[in-house]
């Protein structure tokens, strides 16, 4: 009889003892968050709607695992930090999934909210090969898909997001994703005052157009500056550039440090020759030590003061980017290793349905001082890659965690709140 000798590792001994280690654990995983994703999905009910949004062709003869169980294996693989696996090409109705996730979002609420606000931003994924609809974007200075994001802006809830070609967008493809979606939420939420945010390349007249259509619609975005708008701002620049010689006067006569920079807040009405009226432009006329810093923004609203407007509604879409981050990086939307287009558009729905899982976990479930504004990759590493032992009986299945696990009372009051909570209509699945 053949007779194999495990495989050991071997480690330099450590206070006079020897170390060895082999892989006769048994079964033991490094994947408890799974469980915990799970209960999630249990809750919200995600990949039941993106196997209903699939119209597929599969022969039943031919099916072991309802395409449910396959979505919902995928999505909890990438939630776990596992980017890489060989995605089914025939799941690919881009569309329906963009639609699923949107029903996903709008069923995050309980009513109808009193207003959300809409950000809308591009962000680059650079390619390595020859897929398709890769293109060269000169700004990036690389050749890339260019992916539209779209997120609620006070809870950073994603509501959908498009893969696109690496080519900048116009303003008519803009509009017409706008018209979709705004169409939808409006059909849902009649009364909702919606907000759109967005950066310059989204003020083209045919996004205002779209915006300014629906009503209790607005719009804040980005506006490039050009001749007629540094001519209507030169007044604002000019005061503030009166103002460092003030201010340092002033600190240093009571021995502080001199101010880096100035900054005033103005308002003109501008109207560029494209659009069909005049808009409330916000400028904000800033002072460096390098030189003059104007930035301009155009808007719907009437009521904000330019300040408020510029800092307090403006700038905070700059946390769009820190929620794209999370989908692209910790959740690896950017692995677009397929040659398809419709394959690595499949990879970015199902990033996306991840980070509405870890949205969730962590909004709703975990309100934990450390984990309530975490990013998906700290919560993998904090709670998802906890050992545990698994020993299988005939009728349970029973899981060792480590006696010194350092988040033991964290999921007592996670899995109480995921799994002793009953469902409505008594689900237990």
């Amino acid at each position: 009889m053949f007779h194999s000798t495990p495989t050991q590792l071997c480690f330099p001994p450590a206070a006079g003892q020897t170390i060895r280690a082999d892989f006769e654990g048994g079964a033991l995983s490094s994947d408890f968050g799974a469980l915990l994703l799970r209960g999630i999905d249990r809750q919200r009910g995600l990949t039941e709607r993106f196997a209903d949004a699939i119209h597929a062709k599969r022969h039943p003869s031919y099916i072991d695992h309802p395409l449910r169980d396959l979505l919902a294996q995928r999505i909890y693989q990438i939630a776990a930090g596992y980017a890489d696996a060989n995605d089914a090409n025939s799941l690919r109705h881009d569309p329906m999934f963009t639609r699923a996730l949107v029903d996903q979002f709008l069923a995050s609420y309980a009513e109808p909210p009193a207003a959300i606000v809409r950000d809308i931003d591009h962000s680059d994924d650079p390619t390595y090969g020859q897929q398709e609809f890769a293109f060269y974007n000169h700004h990036y200075q690389n050749h890339c898909y260019l992916p539209l994001f779209i997120f609620e802006g006070t809870s950073h809830a994603l509501v959908t997001a498009y893969r696109r070609p690496g080519i900048r967008p116009t303003g008519a493809e803009n509009a017409r994703i706008l018209v979709r979606l705004l169409s939808y939420l409006r059909h849902h939420w009649p009364h909702t005052h919606i907000l759109v945010r967005g950066d310059s390349h989204c003020a083209t007249p045919e996004v205002i157009d779209v915006i300014t259509s629906y009503r209790g619609t607005d719009f804040v975005f980005g506006l490039a500056g050009n001749a007629v708008l540094l001519r209507q701002a030169a007044p604002t620049l000019e005061a503030a550039r009166r103002l460092p010689h003030q201010r340092s006067a002033l600190a240093q006569a009571h021995g502080q440090a001199l101010p880096p920079s100035s900054r005033l807040y103005d308002e003109v009405t501008y109207a560029a020759r494209s659009w069909a009226q005049p808009w409330r432009v916000v400028l904000k006329a800033e002072v460096l030590r390098a030189g003059d810093h104007p930035r301009f923004v155009v808007t719907s609203l009437d009521a904000p003061t330019p300040a408020m407007l510029y800092e307090d509604l403006y700038c905070a879409r700059g946390n769009c980017e820190n929620d794209i981050k999370a989908v692209q990086t910790d959740l690896r939307s950017d692995r677009t290793s397929a040659t398809t287009f419709l394959a690595n558009a499949l990879r970015l729905l199902l990033a996306c349905a991840a980070y509405v899982l870890h949205h969730a976990l962590r909004t709703s479930t975990l309100q934990h001082p450390a984990l309530a504004q975490a990013q998906p990759s700290t919560v993998i590493v904090t709670l998802f890659k906890i050992a545990t032992q698994v020993n299988q009986y005939k009728d349970r299945i029973l899981l060792h965690l480590p006696s010194a696990c350092p988040v033991k009372a964290l999921l007592h009051r996670v899995t109480a709140l995921l799994y002793a909570v009953p469902l409505p209509g008594g689900d237990t699945s």
